[in-house]
């Protein structure tokens, strides 16, 4: 059996020292190519997907088989089709690029082709070195411990926006007053569900689509919390493609009632 673990502290390894080689922004920030799931692809994004991937080819020359879905690269057969690798390689990055040290990698493991089945998660933090895993029925982590402590608000004290544009935020930020007392907006989404987890913010919002890649990992953390995440463009959250294609604006807090509340608040027409 692959220990998928190790394969994620490797991983997270090699994106550094592929950060390393591109020190400052003047490396990382140039647009290299335009990436299978739409975006701009920038050095930085590809340096670290080419370490991952190296990482991958060897597992799979080893033997293992897998099928690809990354961020950068689209979809790519390694054998079989029965399991789903889901990669972020760097989840937050325009931090990355101008030197702000909130991004993370963001690895999913599934047994599936659905959000349902996603049996392993993993997201590094770059800037605090904080790494958080998540095993299908068996509980969440940081930094190998049970993340067990207070978890969010019910009462939304503290709210995270993400995948922001200045016009987005001016959108929707009078929608939630007099359900959140507090908004910060920290730049990725990964590492933002992983907050939500350990109860540092009470309520998550992704204020445009979301695809597979970015929360695949973190929303295994969130659940295994026993808290509430949801795709509301595109339910049922279970049944969300693990691909490229898929898209939804993500909402996620300690309870489905508040994520209800909280789409109710991001829907209303202006």
């Amino acid at each position: 059996m692959t220990d998928w673990l190790t394969f994620c502290r490797d991983a997270a390894a090699a994106v550094e020292r592929a950060l390393a080689e591109l020190p400052t922004r003047t490396e990382r920030e140039p647009v290299v190519a335009l990436g299978e799931g739409g975006d701009e692809t920038t050095a930085v994004d590809a340096a670290a997907e080419s370490a991952v991937v190296g990482l991958l080819e060897r597992l799979h020359a080893d033997g293992v088989e897998f099928t690809l879905v990354s961020e950068e690269l689209g979809e790519r057969s390694f054998g079989a089709d029965g399991v789903r690798v889901v990669l972020d390689p760097i989840d937050g990055s325009m931090n990355a690029k101008r030197g702000i040290p909130f991004f993370s990698l963001s690895i999913a493991v599934a047994d599936g082709a659905s959000m349902r089945d996603v049996f392993f998660g993993y997201v590094f933090d770059f800037g605090t070195r904080e790494e958080w895993t998540a095993a299908r029925g068996e509980g969440a982590f940081l930094n190998g411990e049970p993340l067990d402590g207070p978890g969010p608000k019910e009462e939304v004290e503290m709210l995270s926006f993400e995948a922001t544009t200045t016009q987005l935020v001016a959108g929707q930020i009078a929608d939630m007053v007099g359900i959140a007392d507090r908004t910060r907006i920290m730049g990725s989404l990964a590492l933002s569900l992983c907050h939500l987890a350990a109860g540092r913010v009470d309520a998550v919002c992704s204020l445009k689509p979301a695809r597979s890649v970015d929360i695949a990992a973190a929303q295994l953390v969130v659940q295994e919390r026993g808290l509430a995440i949801d795709l509301p463009d595109a339910p049922p959250f279970g049944a969300a493609p693990l691909d490229l294609a898929g898209r939804s604006r993500v909402v996620a807090a300690a309870s489905p009632e508040r994520c209800a509340e909280l789409f109710a608040r991001l829907s209303v027409s202006r």
